[in-house]
């Protein structure tokens, strides 16, 4: 199959090409458009698939929720917002509920599944900070525990690619050496860590700050915290939230300017709420009511979680923010393949990369998305087929 368009982003820019796609992969790329395309996209523009490295739910399905065919539905859907991969994130929780949950992913993964590429889970507590848990459920909080990890990675079998604990609840940063010497990301987050713990959990193989500005102490002159540390550490990465809610445009402006733009992760930080009208859902157990704003609260007026789609957090950082294009894309697709590790294949249009590709309208509505050469979303009446292949694995 051959995909052309006279904007298609290669090396940090938009160029007339062709890519060629068999077997999943992407096996040629050709600058300058013909005339034997099997898809032309005219002056749309081309880019790699978006990953979502942290997100709870969508369409009325949660993480912790025991149902395949919930996560079934989020995979199939979030190719209409140009996500193709995405990290399904669990939230603290009672151990049964987290356990039957991480074995419900791992389940839909070995049995197959359509739509976005599952990298693996990204576990979002239990060990995390009382005063800066936010929404997490209070009760089940607790201190760092390798034990407690290794059940849940049982439950999982395996597939934890990522962490987010506090550093400072991680006696001797016994945990995030594990994981690090796994392969597993370890990232910092809910935490009323000191720049100093941060820089010694980056030393002993931290590798991520979980939503920066949310969950950790405001930024001040003489104690910068974990903030300090994801503005200030080199090869640090750090989340942001790009709905313009949880995080400012002004704030999230800031993050582009301040830090490396390899070192940003764009998160949507989704609930069950996404995709469904105003009210009231569950989240870790606990109501929470989504507002006309696309925000979940809870009864409180805590923030929980956005019902972001990440083609509208592309825009709002590019058209709100101000960050520059190439910037701002790099932190949905490149930078969380780095991230995990998948950088050899995932994140850019290049020969022998995964067949991730998204046809993106002007207005960054998604025309039609890809997932490893299968057309799994089209807006249009482009001449692409309907999925048929479901992914495992």
């Amino acid at each position: 199959m051959k995909i052309q368009s006279e904007r298609v982003w290669l090396g940090g820019g938009f160029y007339p090409a062709q890519l060629t796609v068999e077997d999943g992969k992407i096996c040629d790329v050709t600058p300058g458009t013909g005339s034997q395309a099997d898809n032309d996209y005219g002056a749309r523009r081309i880019i790699p698939g978006l990953i979502d490295t942290h997100a709870h739910g969508a369409w009325d399905y949660d993480t912790n929720e025991n149902d395949p065919d919930g996560l079934r539905r989020w995979a199939a859907r979030l190719p209409g917002e140009g996500v193709t991969a995405f990290c399904p994130t669990t939230v603290t929780d009672e151990d049964a509920t987290l356990l039957a949950a991480l074995d419900n992913i791992s389940r839909v993964m070995d049995e197959g599944y359509t739509g976005a590429q599952i990298l693996g889970i990204h576990l979002e507590g239990p060990f995390l900070s009382q005063k800066y848990r936010g929404a997490q459920p209070e009760k089940q909080i607790r201190p760092a525990s390798l034990r407690d990890f290794q059940a849940f990675e049982q439950a999982g079998r395996g597939r934890i690619v990522a962490i987010t604990l506090a550093p400072e609840e991680d006696a001797g940063f016994a945990l995030t050496r594990y994981c690090a010497q796994k392969g597993i990301v370890v990232s910092m987050g809910h935490s009323d860590a000191s720049f100093e713990q941060a820089l010694a959990a980056v030393a002993n193989g931290a590798k991520n700050v979980t939503h920066v500005y949310n969950g950790m102490a405001k930024y001040v002159n003489r104690e910068p915290g974990l903030l300090g540390a994801a503005l200030r550490l080199d090869g640090l990465y750090g989340e942001v939230i790009a709905d313009g809610i949880f995080v400012s445009l002004v704030s999230a402006s800031h993050l582009y300017r301040v830090k490396n733009d390899n070192d940003i992760i764009m998160i949507s930080d989704s609930m069950k709420a996404k995709g469904c009208p105003p009210g009231r859902y569950l989240f870790g157990g606990e109501p929470m009511i989504l507002g006309e704003d696309g925000a979940t609260r809870r009864e409180n007026g805590v923030l929980v979680g956005s019902t972001l789609q990440l083609n509208r957090g592309l825009y709002n950082m590019v058209e709100g923010a101000m960050v520059p294009f190439g910037a701002a894309l790099k932190s949905c697709t490149l930078n969380p393949a780095r991230l995990l590790g998948l950088d050899h294949r995932k994140g850019r249009l290049a020969r022998g990369f995964d067949a991730d590709i998204v046809v993106l309208e002007d207005d960054y509505q998604v025309n039609t998305t890809f997932c490893r050469g299968e057309c799994v979303f089209t807006r249009t009446s482009s001449p692409c087929a309907p999925a048929s292949r479901a992914f495992s694995g």
